[in-house]
């Protein structure tokens, strides 16, 4: 077991609970999808996994070692973490940027070593993006950005990666690179735990499912049990339904929504009939 989480809990103010109460794991090669509406504790539980933030109650465990007596680096060697949003201030290349994820590796005030550079190289190569290594991080595109820091966060070798909503922002056609490269790691052995608003990424490439409610875990496992239109309702307000689509080879979730904009204006609904097959 890669990552252990048991009976989590956390407050800023030692009153109110952001979220209490979370337990559940993650092996290696596996891939966990935390859903839940904006400020029901998401980001700050992915905090306090990496011990950012303490927890009020509860553990958190990395291969069976407790967190809060670990130093940064050494969690660092253990998870890469790829943020929601990062702000590039200086003009670095995506190879200077990448390097930046061997710090753990590196002794203070060291420079990076031959080996260093290899590593930074087998990243950018692992996700097939070695053709930007030489451009500077503040002209590439929202979804090149996206896989340069997902190669930083593989420079470090960790044994887990943590995104945090890593399609947001990206085009449609982004989107799906990123979803392509998670899944492609995941096969490769490494754990991955990334939240997300896209119910659909759960059928897409998870082995388990968490939905957060209010900071508690109103549901927990395979993404077939996890996603459905009642625990959806609860977490986000919306009605939805979930069908398997025969041509995609799994289930999808469409929000239920009747368009009044567009009535008397032909029948929006027979190309949705025709792509689904009925």
């Amino acid at each position: 077991m890669i990552l252990e989480v048991d009976n989590a809990s956390f407050s800023y103010d030692g009153i109110t609970r952001q979220f209490d109460g979370i337990t559940f794991s993650l092996r290696e090669g596996e891939v966990l999808s935390l859903l839940g509406r904006n400020g029901t504790g998401k980001s700050t539980l992915i905090k306090c996994i990496m011990n950012l933030l303490r927890l009020q109650n509860g553990r958190v465990s990395l291969n069976g070692q407790d967190v809060a007596g670990m130093r940064p680096e050494e969690i660092a060697r253990q998870i890469g973490y790829v943020p929601q949003v990062h702000n590039t201030v200086f003009p670095f290349t995506a190879l200077d940027f990448v390097l930046m994820g061997r710090a753990p590796h590196i002794a203070t005030f060291a420079v990076p070593k031959e080996e260093d550079y290899a590593k930074a190289d087998e990243a950018f190569s692992r996700i097939g993006i070695t053709h930007l290594r030489e451009k500077s991080i503040a002209e590439i595109s929202g979804g090149e950005s996206q896989m340069v820091m997902i190669a930083r966060a593989l420079a470090q070798e960790p044994a887990m990666l943590i995104l945090d909503e890593p399609t947001s922002h990206l085009d449609f056609g982004n989107q799906m690179r990123v979803i392509t490269t998670i899944d492609r790691l995941a096969a490769g052995g490494i754990a991955v735990l990334m939240s997300t608003h896209f119910p659909d990424h759960g059928f897409m490439i998870s082995h388990s499912v968490a939905v957060l409610q209010g900071g508690r875990m109103i549901a927990y496992g395979r993404a077939e049990d996890v996603i459905t239109r009642e625990n959806l309702l609860t977490a986000y307000g919306i009605d939805v339904c979930v069908r398997y689509i025969e041509e995609a080879g799994r289930r999808v979730c469409i929000p239920l929504h009747t368009c009044s904009c567009r009535d008397g204006k032909g029948d929006a609904r027979a190309p949705l009939r025709q792509s689904i097959g009925e």
